[in-house]
């Protein structure tokens, strides 16, 4: 289903599209390729330790607690 809707705005779903537009890939990019996969990379790590700093910070600014509030019940019969 992934291989479907990956490409699916301009119109690839075959395998064999997914293979010319390696190849094509391979001819723009050329020696550049793996320096361009090792930074993207990168940019992806960094992106999840951001969203981990992100996630921490919430966690420690907003503590859930444990302890459920005391509710009261009135009784609108007595009295006070």
């Amino acid at each position: 289903m992934l291989h479907s809707t990956l490409f699916a705005f301009i119109g690839i779903s075959s395998p064999a599209a997914y293979i010319v537009l390696g190849i094509v890939a391979i001819i723009l990019f050329g020696n550049r390729l793996p320096s361009v996969m090792r930074s993207l990379g990168r940019s992806v790590v960094e992106f999840k330790k951001g969203v981990a700093g992100i996630e921490d910070d919430v966690d420690s600014t907003a503590p859930i607690s444990s302890e459920k509030p005391k509710v009261t019940a009135v009784n609108e019969n007595s009295e006070a």
